[in-house]
């Protein structure tokens, strides 16, 4: 997600310099919060609420994409274990201990 390009659509873009530098992304965006924002200098209340309304409102489209990022990194990585393993032997007797 474009974040300097949803503050703008905000009418909000002076605020994109903060939210670079405190590296605030699509990823961060949907978790911040009044706190976070007041920390990165959005010290209008109505600038905030409007900041939050609007991230509330992509609470149903960045979560699912977050989500398939997820599955998409889960994916490779269970691929990369399961490369990694040693295959069994299959047909093979178990080894028995002689007592």
């Amino acid at each position: 997600m474009d974040v300097v390009a949803w503050l703008r659509g905000l009418g909000l873009e002076r605020y994109a310099p903060a939210f670079c530098e405190n590296d605030v992304d699509g990823e961060v965006l949907p978790v911040l919060t009044s706190e976070d924002l007041i920390s990165i200098g959005v010290t209008s209340v109505g600038h905030r609420r409007r900041l939050l309304a609007s991230i509330a409102s992509l609470g149903d489209e960045v979560p699912a994409a977050l989500t398939a990022i997820s599955r998409d990194a889960t994916a490779h990585a269970d691929a990369e274990r399961s490369s990694a393993r040693p295959r069994s032997r299959r047909g093979s007797t178990p080894r028995t201990s002689a007592a």
